[in-house]
């Protein structure tokens, strides 16, 4: 859906499927539709004018079509997105006319071939009309797993995920209530002659991956696109929504990943025509046969609509990416949304980065409490195999897994902010404590966002939790440290790390 995806996506292509073409010379003219696709399914598509040397055009790698510019001389072509040569995420295409064939050198080797237009433009299906899809009853709390994409993209195979598997269990964070195994996009390859979906050479029996993961206990997910090609170039689920939902049910399917892409060459990005797409593929789980967690990554506010379209869970914002700049930025947004969710029903700011080298741990603990704070899925994004033991403390840590499974589902609010620091709170569900009797109690982050330690400072009457009057006084955990800290005083003041979190667990007991 996003050009980061089609740049990793170019740089983990496998080999490439060389097709016979039609006789070019160097004065040929490229206008029309080409395709360059790859044995694992994937396809980049080019719409290609020239008009003397010069070519002009789209190119589309499963998500919107961009423009894409260059010229024809002496049979070398060369084509650029339009634009400075220093962008970073700047996608250049450099080939020439050879023997009768039009030969790709850069960014990948492989040969390009004419294509009918309706491969690269699909005729527009009907939508249905809006209605709200019944709630399928799944992930009261947030859901918990591992997801391919940010380790592997779209390089990821069976014998990868089954260790991942293998992993999650030998780690204990299946224990920990990490469940889902999902396999992001990369596994898809065409249709059958009967319509159905097919894996790749990759991912060459899905019932058997399925069975596999679920012989551990855990559970099992899949990706597509409401568009003909994920956003990477594999086969989506265009037209064919109720033929996968029965085909994923059938091999065991227990979550689904329903990615825009390329259904924003064919529909509009606004709510109506989002929700009627997401509807449609809703709709076709729950006639599955099967229970099915929806995630959807859509457009139009999705936050405002995805539950009416059946979806459990539904993106925020677009890929996050393992460093600090990107993580703050989605995780300190979330605050905007955060009043949409309510159990079986999740705001999704993407999965989680810890442990894939990109940012300190200080600033993967504060991801963790984002996390945590705002509810959201914890979908770990790391190689399993290789976890430090940090990490995994980090990813399995009780204290910060209970206050994002809390079964009340409240928003946090934020209740200061001071420079580069700020103080987010969360109400908690009462509970029945072995130590102090029936409590009530809140989540408290104390944030620092700044380049320096700051001391960051929350008053105990700001929490609400019923501060050292009549029967009840409060008791104040850190979360990350394990330990009770003192209250006293009006105030508690940590020093908190640069880009870090304190988080403590603050209860209002009754006194002995």
């Amino acid at each position: 859906m996003r050009l980061m995806r089609t740049l990793r996506y170019l740089s983990c292509l496998g080999t490439l499927v060389i097709c016979a073409v039609p006789t070019l010379s160097a004065q040929t003219d490229l206008t029309g539709y080409w395709a360059l696709r790859v044995a694992n399914g994937g396809v980049t598509y080019f719409d290609l004018k020239q008009s003397g040397e010069n070519i002009t055009g789209r190119i589309g790698t499963g998500g919107p079509f961009r423009p894409i510019a260059g010229t024809l001389h002496g049979g070398q072509l060369h084509l650029a997105p339009p634009g400075s040569g220093t962008q970073t995420r700047r996608v250049v295409f450099d080939g020439a006319v050879e023997n009768g064939r039009i030969r790709l050198t850069a960014p990948v080797s492989g040969w390009l071939e004419r294509c009918p237009r309706e491969d690269m433009y699909p005729e527009r299906l009907p939508l249905p009309e809006l209605q709200d899809v019944p709630d399928n009853g799944l992930v009261r709390t947030p859901p918990m797993g591992w997801n391919s994409w940010n380790r592997f993209a779209a390089s990821i195979d069976d014998a990868t995920v089954r260790a991942m598997a293998d992993a999650m269990v030998a780690s204990g964070m299946s224990k920990a209530g990490y469940k889902y195994i999902v396999v992001d996009e990369g596994w898809s390859s065409s249709r059958g002659a009967d319509g159905r979906i097919t894996g790749n050479s990759k991912f060459p029996d899905m019932k058997a991956l399925g069975d596999y993961i679920h012989s551990k206990g855990l559970k099992f997910g899949l990706y597509t696109s409401p568009g003909p090609q994920s956003c990477g170039g594999y086969q989506g689920s265009y037209g064919h929504e109720e033929d996968d939902a029965k085909t994923f049910a059938s091999w065991g399917a227990d979550y689904l990943k329903y990615d825009w892409c390329s259904a924003a060459n064919i529909y509009q990005s606004t709510r109506e025509e989002s929700q009627a797409v997401s509807q449609k593929m809703g709709e076709a789980l729950l006639n599955s046969g099967r229970p099915i967690v929806f995630s959807i990554h859509s457009m139009g506010e999705v936050w405002k609509w995805g539950a009416d379209a059946g979806a459990n869970l539904w993106r925020t914002t677009n890929d996050i990416a393992d460093n600090w700049a990107s993580m703050e930025r989605i995780g300190f947004a979330q605050l905007e949304v955060v009043n949409y969710m309510r159990p079986g029903h999740w705001n999704d700011p993407d999965m989680l980065e810890i442990g894939n080298g990109g940012m300190t741990a200080d600033e993967y603990r504060t991801h963790m409490t984002l996390w945590a704070m705002v509810a959201a899925p914890l979908m770990a994004g790391n190689d399993l195999r290789s976890m430090t033991e940090e990490t995994k403390l980090i990813l399995t840590n009780p204290e910060v897994i209970a206050i994002d499974q809390d079964l009340d589902a409240k928003p946090a609010t934020r209740i200061a902010q001071e420079g580069r620091t700020e103080v987010w709170v969360r109400p908690l569900r009462d509970v029945q404590t072995p130590r102090f009797g029936a409590a009530h109690s809140v989540a408290v982050a104390l944030f620092n966002r700044g380049e320096q330690p700051a001391e960051v400072a929350v008053r105990w009457e700001n929490l609400h939790v019923g501060a050292v009057v009549g029967a009840k006084a409060l008791h104040a955990r850190d979360l990350w440290k394990h330990e009770d800290v003192p209250v006293s005083g009006d105030r508690y003041t940590a020093t908190v790390p640069a880009h870090g979190v304190v988080l403590l667990k603050v209860s209002a007991v009754p006194t002995r």
